[in-house]
């Protein structure tokens, strides 16, 4: 299928490539999803008006970006003064040693200094002067200079060690997404998206490690992966406001992922009977009839009384919150309670027959909006291979 985006319009069909055979079929299936919200019942459950909506405030919550619990997670990381990484001593923060950690170890006699280097093993062990095996790893620096010079001590008077760590190579955070570092060449290492820890790193520090975000990067909606949960960190808040709450000390194991700008970046749906049906952005649709207007108004078949605008699918647990505008009484009684302020995602839906029932609605459109919304989703419940199966 063709993408075209002139006037800011996407066609639903850019989302895949179909062959020759099943394109017809996909045609007439589009032109029949577009007529199924038409259901009517006499025993109508309606959506919760837009007017009633404004009085009441709005009570439902929709679960948007994070949750609360989530939040206070965060801040705790960018307080933590150890991890698997580091330890902070006497206020100063230290870089735990672990296997394939290349070391120096320094050894003072008088005025001559003899140098060893040394590769801690796989077990997180070394071997050095009169010691074997000794175990090093969780120590730092610091601490494997004092367990030296004690154990030496037993071999040798008053000895003097000084210990650096020279390459590191045990512990690793995985950068994916739009940083710098992972847009060169592919036989540079950085491609791979591993990057070595040193010591205490914040996510600001990391992702310049990575070579900064580039200019695709969406930097609201980073996301950092720990032990298999997902959190959700907005840059603009660190950089503008200063908030060190979510700067992040990374750990050994942390992924973070910096994704890229949709097309638009925020946006809204404007679907059925309109002049044009696509997809806005949202700063130039911040209400229903900025959205409307773009769209080049509604067509003369249009319920425009029965407007829906459908917020978070796919983001509650019971369902979307769906509320019904009555654009009749906002264009000829100016009734400006209907004019809703719209939010990133909003779906505005102008049928062409009176909804009766919004569950129906909702359940007969739901192939509509996963192709909307989620489409490799759609994808996978509705196709096979390459061929649209339009029987589900």
């Amino acid at each position: 299928m063709k993408m075209n985006c002139h006037n800011h319009v996407i066609l639903i069909g850019h989302y895949f490539t179909l062959n020759t055979n099943s394109l017809t079929s996909f045609i007439i299936f589009i032109t029949f999803l577009c007529f199924l919200p038409a259901c009517y019942s006499s025993t109508a459950v309606q959506g919760t008006p837009v007017k009633d909506l404004i009085v009441a405030k709005d009570q439902r919550v929709i679960k948007r970006t994070q949750t609360q619990e989530k939040i206070q997670e965060i801040a705790e990381m960018s307080k933590v003064s150890k991890n698997k990484v580091f330890i902070e001593l006497s206020g100063v923060p230290e870089y735990r040693i672990g296997p394939l950690d290349a070391l120096e170890i320094y050894s003072h006699n008088g005025a001559e200094v003899s140098l060893a280097t040394i590769t801690v093993d796989n077990r997180g062990k070394i071997s050095y002067s009169f010691i074997d095996d000794l175990s090093v790893a969780g120590l730092t620096s610091s601490q494997l200079d004092e367990r030296l010079t004690k154990e030496l001590s037993n071999y040798i008077k008053n000895p003097r060690i000084d210990v650096i760590v020279t390459e590191f190579n045990s512990k690793f955070a995985t950068a994916l997404g739009e940083l710098a570092a992972l847009r060169v060449s592919y036989a540079s290492k950085a491609a791979s998206g591993k990057i070595p820890l040193q010591g205490k790193t914040t996510l600001m520090e990391f992702i310049a490690m990575a070579g900064g975000y580039t200019v695709d990067a969406d930097i609201k909606k980073v996301k950092l992966i720990r032990q298999g949960k997902t959190y959700l960190i907005n840059l603009y808040d660190i950089i503008e406001k200063g908030d060190g709450s979510k700067n992040v000390i990374i750990d050994d194991g942390d992924v973070v992922d910096m994704p890229a700008l949709s097309i638009y970046g925020e946006r809204v749906y404007v679907m059925g009977e309109v002049s044009t049906q696509g997809i806005y952005p949202l700063k130039d649709a911040q209400d229903l009839l900025g959205a409307i207007a773009l769209a080049g108004s509604f067509t003369s078949l249009a319920k425009e009384e029965n407007t829906l605008i459908v917020r978070g699918y796919g983001q509650e647990e019971n369902g979307p919150l769906v509320m019904m505008a009555d654009l009749k009484a906002l264009l000829r009684k100016a009734d400006l309670t209907q004019n809703i302020t719209l939010q990133d995602g909003d779906l505005i839906y102008i049928p062409r027959m009176l909804i009766g029932d919004i569950n129906e609605w909702i359940v007969n459109t739901t192939p509509l909006l996963d192709f909307l919304f989620y489409p490799k989703k759609y994808q996978d419940a509705y196709s096979t291979r390459n061929y649209l199966d339009i029987s589900r």
